[in-house]
């Protein structure tokens, strides 16, 4: 059976990015995206980050300090009852031309493989052109870019709106 997800990127949609992030204590959710994960993990979402961390590549930080930020995002979400199901990090720089940095698909293309997931169920959410790029070039049904105005919590709404519709759309048909 195939699953849908909901792709998100981490800094700026998330959390406030700090550039080059290298200490759990200075990533900091916004508020209300524990809840908002939650909504979409009991909507039967998986919550997959994509992510670009070139810091990594640039050498500001290595693989394990980059794990202790997330292992922090990760139990940030849990406090709020909801859960992350697989971060996607790229850790290449800009120039070193790979196939996974945003707006490349190789996060994504591996995300699909490893949890079957169907992409024209799923939906990305992000605050870059890579982002939006990404989940166009990977074939999601939906790219929502966030800002200041429009946030995590405000697509997600959104994403359950448009899925309430469908559903009750097929109600209406079967009545």
């Amino acid at each position: 059976m195939t699953s849908k997800a909901v792709f998100v990127d981490r800094d700026d949609t998330l959390a406030k990015n700090v550039p080059y992030c290298d200490d759990p204590d200075k990533f900091h959710l916004f508020p209300g995206v524990p809840q908002a994960v939650k909504r979409l993990n009991d909507a039967g979402y998986l919550v997959i980050v994509i992510t670009n961390q070139s810091g990594i590549g640039r050498g500001y930080f290595d693989e394990a300090t980059l794990q202790s930020v997330h292992d922090k995002l990760k139990r940030d979400v849990e406090s709020g009852g909801g859960h992350i199901d697989d971060i996607f990090y790229c850790p290449h720089t800009p120039s070193d031309g790979c196939g996974c940095r945003k707006p490349e698909i190789g996060m994504g293309t591996a995300a699909v493989a490893k949890y079957d997931i169907d992409v024209s169920k799923s939906y990305m959410v992000g605050d870059s052109n890579a982002d939006m790029g990404f989940g166009k070039k990977l074939g999601c049904r939906k790219c929502y870019r966030v800002s200041e105005e429009y946030t995590f919590c405000d697509a997600v709404d959104d994403i359950l709106r448009r899925r309430g519709h469908f559903l009750g759309s097929i109600a209406t048909f079967f009545r």
